[in-house]
């Protein structure tokens, strides 16, 4: 193995345009540098040349940190190979199925990987929890908010409430899903208007929806004109593994929260605090009129949301904990 340069860091995952990508890596891309680092990302896409280019800059490498990709034989053997300190992270549960279904190939692809790897920063308890039986060294690396992104003026509507939900295609069934109880809530909130920031549309008969693509430029002061962030889930294993980015962004658009009381979700939203949990519809209902209805405590919830981001979920906070992690590495 060839010495390594101690502030050489390599990334690996799936693409550059990967959410997990950017708010996992690239986001610290700044902080690394300005710490002295040589922070590089590769994309595991490819062939015998990509392979090869990894192979290159993981032998010169303090560490080289996988996100979300389990890898197989020869290259992990190759790649371990090389390199004296491999981490996982991770912020989704990669060993299941989306559906949450077990999958053998996946769970056994996930362990052979981790079996190679010094550390795992998992981006929730449930996600350490599952790792923490092959590699000693697990610790929780929440999903980190640049606040400084955050720091725009927005004009609200005045005609209507504006429910906000951001996410994509892949997620899109835990909004559909209460797109009905939506419907029944402007029975009692006529002004009631629901904001999705995605890659698709929906439509309604009865219930007002703008449907604005996602832009990466565009998407704070979008939802920083909205009024009330919402993110339904339902409760399963993969579920469990979300690490409650959208609520985080909600947060620091000082936006009050309405979640499923699922997973992180339900560790990151305060009750009564930072927003309001829901389980059935009828909690929805009311968690929705209550909102709608005053603006004080919309207000109020979302001042407390935005301190919440600072004193946890900051990318200062986040990066600390990281480099943390890289220094304990012997």
């Amino acid at each position: 193995m060839g010495a390594f340069l101690s502030k050489n860091i390599v990334f690996l995952s799936k693409g550059e345009h990967s959410p997990s990508t950017r708010y996992r890596a690239l986001n610290y891309f700044s902080s690394f540098e300005a710490e002295g680092w040589a922070p590089v990302h590769l994309s595991l896409k490819g062939g015998l040349l990509q392979q090869a280019k990894i192979l290159l800059h993981a032998r010169n490498a303090h560490a080289v940190v996988i996100i979300r990709r389990s890898l197989g034989f020869p290259f992990l053997f190759l790649l371990k190979s090389v390199t004296n300190t491999l981490i996982f992270d991770l912020d989704d549960s990669v060993f299941l199925k989306s559906s949450g279904k077990p999958s053998n190939r996946r769970n056994r692809r996930f362990r052979s990987t981790l079996k190679y790897c010094k550390q795992v920063w998992a981006g929730n308890d449930y996600l350490k929890s599952n790792t923490q039986d092959l590699v000693g060294d697990a610790s929780v690396l929440p999903t980190a908010i640049d606040l400084a992104r955050y720091q725009i003026e927005s004009v609200k509507s005045s005609k209507y409430i504006d429910l906000v939900w951001i996410g994509s295609s892949s997620t899109s069934k835990y909004l559909i899903d209460i797109i009905p109880t939506l419907e029944k809530a402007v029975e009692q909130t006529p002004n009631l208007r629901l904001k999705i920031i995605a890659d698709f549309t929906l439509e309604s008969s009865v219930l007002n929806i703008v449907s604005i693509p996602w832009n990466l430029d565009t998407e704070v002061s979008e939802l920083m004109a909205s009024d009330i962030g919402i993110a339904p889930m339902r409760d399963d294993p993969w579920t469990k593994g979300k690490c409650a980015l959208k609520v985080l962004q909600y947060m620091a658009c000082k936006l009050p929260v309405i979640s499923s009381s699922v997973g992180a979700n339900k560790d990151i939203v305060k009750q009564d605090q930072t927003g309001l949990l829901a389980e059935s519809e009828n909690d929805w209902l009311e968690a929705i009129v209550r909102l709608s209805s005053s603006i004080e405590e919309r207000e109020s919830f979302g001042r407390e949301g935005y301190a919440a981001c600072v004193e946890g979920f900051s990318q200062e906070v986040c990066f600390s904990k990281m480099i943390k992690q890289l220094s304990s590495i012997s």
